[in-house]
């Protein structure tokens, strides 16, 4: 079986009654910033990658927030989704890759819950309890 690391930033806007999600060009779907991990890239640098290139925003990255799992048994994939706070450095919202990504928005965190069901206790609570596990990356040895 495959592994797969997937990585999301969790944005909110200043109120935290808005959460910045993209449209996603494959399957028409709504998803926080976020992709696969690439080879030899932390779990933390990967979601601030994603974000630039999904969103054209620079983001800094913060602790773990929520980890979701899901075995696919027909692919035999592992897929292991970390989620991360995220706040917005610097940059312009812009489709900085439009072959994957179809739209940009600010989304009422009610309708974020809605368009992602993935979360137990929903985006909402997660933004509400507003904290995370401290994600350390310990380096190469």
């Amino acid at each position: 079986m495959k592994r797969i690391d997937v990585v999301y930033s969790l944005i909110t806007n200043v109120e935290r009654d808005r959460i910045l999600m993209v449209k996603n060009r494959d399957n028409g779907r709504w998803t926080l910033p976020g992709g696969k991990v690439e080879a030899d890239e932390t779990l933390e640098i990967a979601p601030a990658r994603e974000a630039w290139e999904e969103t054209g925003l620079k983001v800094n990255v913060h602790g773990i927030v929520a980890v979701n799992e899901y075995i696919t048994e027909k692919d035999q994939e592992h897929i292991i989704f970390f989620t991360f706070a995220a706040e917005i450095g610097e940059g312009q919202e812009k489709i900085v890759i439009p072959d994957e990504i179809m739209e940009i928005a600010w989304i009422g965190i009610e309708e974020a819950d809605r368009l992602m069901p993935y979360y137990k206790e929903g985006l909402s609570a997660i933004v509400r309890r507003n904290q995370s596990v401290t994600y350390f990356n310990e380096g190469r040895f």
